[in-house]
């Protein structure tokens, strides 16, 4: 039997890709968007962000913009949940 407490992992998502987009948007807040690689790089080493969102961060392809986190982890291939229709 599962726990009811432990929150679900979505379709085409796993608890790394989870934590991982969760560090994301913590490193990077609401106020950044929309921002291309460079302003969010930028925005992470002002936060003092892990090394792995430093990273992350830093695969991102150049010149391009990016609205939200969602568009962050989509680029660099993490899993995102699905919409809710």
């Amino acid at each position: 039997m599962t726990d009811p407490h432990q929150p679900a992992t979505p379709p085409g998502t796993d608890e790394g890709d989870i934590e991982r987009r969760a560090a994301l948007a913590e490193a990077l807040g609401k106020e950044v968007w929309p921002a291309d690689r460079d302003q969010l790089v930028a925005k992470a080493q002002e936060g003092t962000a892990p090394d792995r969102v430093l990273a992350d961060l830093r695969r991102l392809p150049a010149g391009q913009q990016f609205e939200n986190v969602q568009d962050v982890a989509r680029a660099l291939g993490i899993g995102t949940e699905q919409e809710r229709f």
